[in-house]
């Protein structure tokens, strides 16, 4: 009750500013910041009260008070929170390679590419069929028959079914849930990540071709392995970097380990890394090659990522378009009905094959729900090369990001605790 009453304070205090005192100034972020950072944080713990993620209340929070809504974070304040974007999905890759030991996982590695595989495989074969055949009656331009709308369609699926290893180990991360069914989820959401880069690379390709919007590229074999190769080995070198200063100093390890992420952020855009797959290299190098001792850089983790996971859901809430809901909500709630029934058909089927009929294989598929980032940005670059059926498929990829965004952490959350796996807060 106490922090449910900070909230409406916090919350009367911004509404004093926005519209009582004097405008706030475009080229500041401090204002949307110094609010996120608490009211995000306060409906966060009211959230988690409730027994719900804490992600889900600062994702509420930035959707209440975003420009669709409240509008006491505007639509340029959004855009400013941002910034943080690249920093954040560093740190939460960073987390996942962390997490991700090779020693206990080779026990599920079998589990994890019979599931991964049939699932994504699975669930981008049928709703390319269904997009093809149901192409001409929806809201998208005419692509023409044969390889065209066969391409589109692909491209499509490919965005539509594709999973979000950003917030599933933001969830993980914030739960400290520790278990089979997180090692298992983690793994598959990152295989999955990497299988749909070069899926979605490969879709492309044909797309080109099918609408000659451009020639072949013959490149495309040397382009996907510096992204896929080049990032991890990239992300190896710091992590390599990272580890033998644990080693060696040892010492504020909270800063050290904000430096690497910020470092990441910026160099791997610049020479054209994935940066997810970057921090997971990192990571995957300091708790595979040179573990840390002790429990330093848990706790460093712990300080550093909660802040950084605040605004950077909390913009993602801003973010959200619900003018874009509107307008497309039926076909986007239509899809991800069927994407929602592809998973947990085609899961429950994978886990009997994979031989891990336990309790909490069962529950895989409430990890696989969510979509974040990495699929805007990748709906980004259909409609940037096809401005026509691109951008509205676009539109939809929005729509349906902003209901799994939604949903997705509430379900994991809800299998964690169902598998025992959460731990002490």
């Amino acid at each position: 009750m106490a922090r449910f009453a900070a909230l409406l304070l916090i919350l009367g205090a911004m509404v004093g500013v926005q519209y009582a005192g004097p405008p706030a100034s475009s080229s500041t972020v401090a204002l949307p910041l110094g609010f996120a950072l608490i009211a995000a944080y306060l409906l966060g713990a009211v959230a988690e009260r409730a027994r719900l993620p804490r992600l889900s209340g600062y994702l509420v929070f930035g959707l209440l008070c975003g420009p669709f809504l409240l509008n006491l974070i505007t639509a340029t304040m959004a855009r400013d929170l941002q910034l943080v974007n690249g920093f954040a999905l560093a740190l939460i890759a960073l987390i996942a390679g962390l997490e991700l030991n090779f020693t206990r996982l080779r026990t599920h590695l079998r589990g994890v590419i019979v599931i991964g595989g049939i699932v994504m495989m699975g669930s981008l074969a049928l709703m390319t069929l269904v997009l093809w055949a149901a192409w001409p009656w929806l809201p998208f331009d005419d692509v023409g028959a044969g390889a065209g709308r066969l391409a589109a369609a692909l491209v499509t699926a490919a965005l539509v079914v594709s999973f979000s290893p950003t917030v599933t180990i933001a969830v993980i991360a914030e739960s400290r849930s520790r278990g089979p069914l997180t090692e298992l989820v983690m793994a598959i959401v990152i295989m999955a990540d990497l299988l749909l880069i070069l899926i979605f690379a490969l879709a492309m390709q044909f797309a080109r071709w099918a609408m000659s919007s451009a020639p072949a590229d013959v490149g495309l074999s040397v382009q996907l392995s510096w992204e896929i190769i080049g990032s991890i080995a990239f992300g190896g070198i710091i992590g390599a970097a990272f580890a033998a200063y644990l080693r060696v100093i040892g010492r504020e390890i909270t800063l050290a380990l904000l430096a690497v992420c910020a470092l990441l952020a910026v160099v791997a855009p610049l020479w054209h890394f994935e940066l997810i797959l970057a921090a997971l290299g990192a990571g995957l190098v300091v708790e595979n090659i040179a573990p840390p001792q002790g429990d330093e850089l848990r706790v460093a983790i712990e300080r550093g990522a909660l802040p950084v996971l605040i605004v950077f859901f909390a913009a993602a809430g801003a973010s959200l378009q619900l003018d874009v809901l509107a307008v497309i909500g039926p076909l986007a709630l239509l899809l991800a009905a069927g994407r929602f029934a592809l998973i947990r058909g085609l899961a429950a089927l994978a886990v009997r094959g994979a031989g891990l009929d336990d309790t909490p294989a069962r529950m895989v598929w409430m990890g696989l729900i969510s979509q974040a980032g990495v699929t805007l940005g990748l709906a980004t670059i259909v409609a940037t090369e096809f401005p026509a059926w691109g951008g509205q498929v676009r539109t939809l990829v929005v729509a349906l990001t902003g209901i799994h965004v939604l949903v997705g952490p509430i379900l994991l959350k809800a299998a964690l605790q169902r598998a025992g796996e959460i731990g002490e807060v």
